[in-house]
């Protein structure tokens, strides 16, 4: 894992940095995910918001609410609609990061995998990872 990384959208409109390491890495199931993936998942980077810098352009919001009431509000490119942040009303003080729109996503490990219950029977899931049926203790 690194502890500053970079990476955008697909058109280049956006660009961010991180200048703290992921707290968090890990695989959701769960339908909204799917819906704004158009995959079996998100894979999601978790990082501190202090430590991410949005560095050129500015990200579009799409807002709804989870399936316990708090806001989720996910951040994409208008230009060419690449899906690259998610801020979770529940998770003061932190953006998660949809591993995809790193320019080096090979280091992304997920530690686990949430919301299974969702999982598409399609989705060959790591069997070496663990699996849960909601959000992480």
């Amino acid at each position: 894992m690194t502890d500053s990384f970079t990476g955008g959208c697909a058109c280049g409109a956006i660009r961010y940095r991180s200048t703290g390491p992921a707290r968090y890495m890990g695989n959701c199931h769960c339908r909204h995910c799917q819906q704004a993936t158009g995959g079996a998942y998100f894979p999601a980077v978790l990082v501190k918001q202090s430590d991410l810098t949005i560095e050129t352009g500015e990200p579009s919001w799409f807002e709804r609410p989870a399936d316990r009431g708090h806001s989720m509000r996910r951040g994409f490119c208008a230009t060419c609609g690449s899906p690259l942040f998610l801020i979770n009303g529940a998770g003061e003080g932190a953006i998660v990061i949809y591993a995809g729109s790193l320019d080096d996503p090979s280091w992304y490990t997920p530690s686990r995998n949430i919301f299974v219950g969702s999982a598409q029977p399609w989705d060959v899931m790591d069997p070496t990872l663990p699996k849960s049926n909601a959000m992480p203790g």
